[in-house]
């Protein structure tokens, strides 16, 4: 339940940025990399929500796996997937440009999401893991 809820806070906060973030007068770098970063912490949520029995760091590692994946994936063009990237929802799920800034951007956003998983959600996840173990 609270993974749901992180989930659905870091969709809105990075949602609210990259919408409102020049109309509140914030710099360009904090929009756009601050969007990135959220967006990276949605991805550890992500796999946080589907792989609730791993360790955060296991999480952390994939999540950033999986950002920077799909970064380099800018890089790859095919019609369909060109057409894809120029909705909106292309825009925000796979980006349109490669940068190199975004993936310092995603190991920050990972990191973060780490240290508060860390922080607030070790506790019911740890109980679990050495159960397993």
């Amino acid at each position: 339940m609270a993974l749901g809820l992180a989930l659905v806070a870091v969709i809105a906060c990075g949602l609210s940025l990259r919408i409102f973030g020049y109309s509140l007068h914030l710099p360009f770098v904090v929009v756009k990399y601050g969007g990135s970063a959220l967006w990276a912490a949605m991805v550890y949520v992500l796999i946080a929500l589907l792989f609730a029995d791993r360790r955060p760091v296991h999480i952390a590692a994939v999540a950033i796996v999986v950002a920077v994946g799909v970064e380099f994936l800018r890089l790859f063009h095919t019609p369909w997937l060109d057409e894809f990237r120029l909705t909106l929802a292309g825009a925000l799920l796979l980006g349109r440009i490669f940068s190199l800034w975004n993936i310092a951007a995603y190991i920050v956003g990972v990191a973060t999401a780490f240290a508060l998983d860390m922080v607030f959600g070790t506790r019911d996840r740890s109980a679990s893991v050495r159960a397993s173990d």
